[in-house]
């Protein structure tokens, strides 16, 4: 173990949204690949205590860790970069900080002391980065990123500790790296350096000078531009890093690796390690684009107008598609359009459908719609959270002849063939109360979810309140429905699946979460294969008869 853990800090300037994350994910990636065992953490400086209660046009997709914890979707980005599962320590909000404080102040733990911003809400931030390297294994580098922007009021007292935790820990010990904005005016046809310069300035004021600029721009930066930005932010030049825009979030690292991020990142910090191995990052950059064929994939959900809100499943495809060396065409479909137009329009061209999760029963009879359409055409077919409960209502109502649907959507539905868990009843606070992190599964051998796996027992991450209705568990099962996973004790239905169609899986849990670059999810890389074959040569799936529909 090394005496001391380095600490690195990524903050932001001039607008939201520059790409942080990305930046702190490639970082992570580089010194992972060096032979450092690194952590990331966010900071997101709003008052709620977790995105679980926020809405996706809000925040986007919420990412659930192992642990159970709803977190910003830049710790998926994380977990993906690094290839390792991290846990609640790694998303502190405002809304955490303080609620321990005020719990603290509650129970005498000041001892009557006034409690203030400083020392009590940096001190508590402080801790909870320290936290972040203690997870019961050597951690090398913590690396860090603030939220916000630079001069956010909100954003003070997570920047106010950081600036304290150098003075405790020492400058060998703590970095810090800014990414700006440095815009191109077309117009006039100039790089402008001046927000940058704004933007350092601000962080200087309170104390903290960067040692190294990450410059988003959408031009080269000349070196005459990054000797102007190092003489005015006091930066040396060589630490004035170019971060041009990318095609694809997984050319960042080969581009930082080639500006020589991570050599001065390890020089600064005094690291001792070795070069980083990126061959078979290059090589997964390389298929991205070389690949020939393509098949499109139809995602119907309810949040398409913000495509955050399926970060995780966008990336899945990624992955899946390099695996099959396929390329993934994401058509983003509107269920409520399925409701109101049909599905041949949105879904007659293409060669997969994925049911995404989702709450609330806007557009739910277009994703069942969609459900239908993919099981009497033969469509390869994935179904997540809500996607299994769509497909599940589906067949309970076009094959057992059942006046079917959901609690959710109506408590006075005849047949509720999803309902609302045991332990869900007694809940009355909305935030941190479904069933969340991941549970066990039990996989039934020689089933299309068996072969996928190829294991028996799995552990995947929930994020529900309805579930599978066991007393409708028979009578499905006797019309065709395959139960394929279960939970240990057998009493939580985690997995369907049709076994005359080429692909018909759909899943209580969100698999999209642990899908990695060189790893993909075997259900995604399942549905690309199997659209990639029925696009190829549709006869050589001659189980693919619709399911009959019950006489009525």
């Amino acid at each position: 173990m090394r005496d001391q853990v380095k600490y690195i800090f990524v903050t932001g300037g001039v607008v939201s949204s520059l790409g942080k994350g990305i930046a702190a994910s490639s970082l992570g990636l580089l010194l992972k690949q060096r032979g450092l065992n690194v952590i990331l953490q966010k900071f997101d400086p709003y008052l709620n205590v977790d995105p679980g209660t926020m809405s996706p046009f809000q925040h986007g997709e919420v990412f659930v860790t192992d642990d159970g914890a709803e977190t910003d979707l830049d710790l998926g980005h994380y977990e993906r970069f690094i290839d390792r599962n991290l846990s609640q320590r790694s998303n502190v909000t405002t809304g955490q900080v303080y609620e321990a404080i005020i719990n603290r102040e509650r129970d005498g733990g000041y001892l009557g002391r006034t409690v203030q911003v400083v020392p009590h809400v940096t001190d508590e931030i402080k801790n909870r980065i320290l936290l972040a390297a203690e997870n019961g294994e050597d951690v090398d580098v913590v690396i860090t990123e603030v939220g916000g922007t630079t001069g956010d009021i909100e954003g003070l007292p997570f920047l106010e500790a950081i600036r304290q935790l150098r003075l405790d820990l020492g400058r060998d010990n703590v970095l810090y790296i800014h990414l700006t904005l440095v815009p191109y005016i077309k117009a006039a046809h100039e790089i402008k350096t001046k927000p940058t310069q704004h933007s350092v300035r601000g962080l200087r004021e309170i104390g903290i000078q960067p040692d190294i600029l990450l410059c988003r721009s959408e031009m080269p930066l000349s070196r005459e531009i990054k000797e102007k930005i190092a003489l005015f932010c006091n930066v040396e030049q060589r630490s004035v890093i170019g971060a041009l825009d990318a095609q694809s979030i997984y050319q960042v690292p080969l581009q930082f690796h080639e500006e020589h991020l991570d050599d001065i990142v390890v020089e600064k910090l005094r690291l001792d390690c070795p070069k980083p191995n990126l061959a078979e990052w290059e090589e997964m950059v390389r298929k991205i684009f070389s690949m020939k064929e393509s098949v499109d994939i139809a995602v119907c959900g309810k949040y398409i107008q913000i495509v955050d809100a399926y970060k995780s499943i966008i990336e899945s495809f990624t992955h899946s598609g390099v695996a099959n060396d396929v390329h993934v065409n994401i058509r983003w479909v509107d269920s409520e359009k399925i409701e109101e137009e049909g599905p041949e329009r949105y879904l007659g061209e293409v060669q997969g459908i994925l049911v995404p999760g989702g709450f609330g029963d806007r557009g739910i009879e277009g994703k069942i719609t969609a459900v239908r359409y993919a099981r009497e055409n033969g469509i390869p077919f994935l179904g997540i959270c809500l996607g299994l409960q769509c497909a599940v209502i589906e067949f309970a109502r076009d094959v057992c002849g059942l006046d079917a649907g959901s609690s959710e959507f109506d408590p006075d539905i005849p047949h509720p063939v999803i309902d609302l868990m045991l332990e869900q009843r007694s809940r009355s606070k909305m935030g941190g109360t479904m069933r969340l992190g991941a549970y066990p599964c039990r996989l039934k051998e020689n089933t299309l979810a068996h072969r996928l796996y190829g294991e028996t027992e799995i552990s995947e991450r929930h994020r529900h309140r309805w579930e599978f209705n066991n007393d409708y568990r028979e009578r499905l099962e006797e019309k065709g429905l395959v139960i394929s996973g279960l939970s240990p004790e057998g009493d939580l239905v985690e997995i369907v699946e049709l076994p005359f169609h080429p692909f018909f899986v759909a899943v209580q849990f969100h698999p999209e979460l642990k899908s990695r670059p060189q790893r993909p999810h075997p259900l995604f890389k399942g549905l690309v294969g199997a659209a990639k074959q029925v696009k190829k040569n549709p006869s050589e799936w001659p189980e693919a008869a619709p399911v009959a529909h019950p006489e009525r």
